[in-house]
């Protein structure tokens, strides 16, 4: 399972690649690596990409500070997890819950 293989990798290493960091300091956004970290621990897998041409990544849906919902798109490697973004769901693009996105 995909979930199991991120938090395994994590638990090695996190690697924060550049796009992660430059939507993670977005001053509409300014997620901390803590809150990256929360979610992985306690998240949950609402997106599995089988085929990135990244490799295998999934998106995944946990709470930081104020029990604020973020996304976390990373890929599990040998050595470390690549966090490819982080992200606070738009309201307008996602389900209620923010699982689900919206059909537009």
């Amino acid at each position: 399972m995909i979930l199991d293989k991120v938090r395994e990798t994590a638990g090695k290493k996190i690697l924060f690649l550049p796009h992660a960091i430059t939507q993670m300091s977005r001053p509409d956004r300014m997620i901390t690596t803590d809150e990256v970290r929360a979610v992985i621990e306690a998240g949950i897998v609402i997106e599995n990409y089988t085929e990135d041409k990244r490799g295998h990544s999934c998106l995944i849906l946990g709470y930081g500070d104020g029990g604020r919902a973020i996304h976390v798109s990373c890929a599990p490697k040998d050595e470390y997890l690549a966090i490819i973004t982080a992200y606070l769901p738009s309201e307008s693009e996602w389900s209620i819950d923010f699982k689900e996105r919206k059909n537009l």
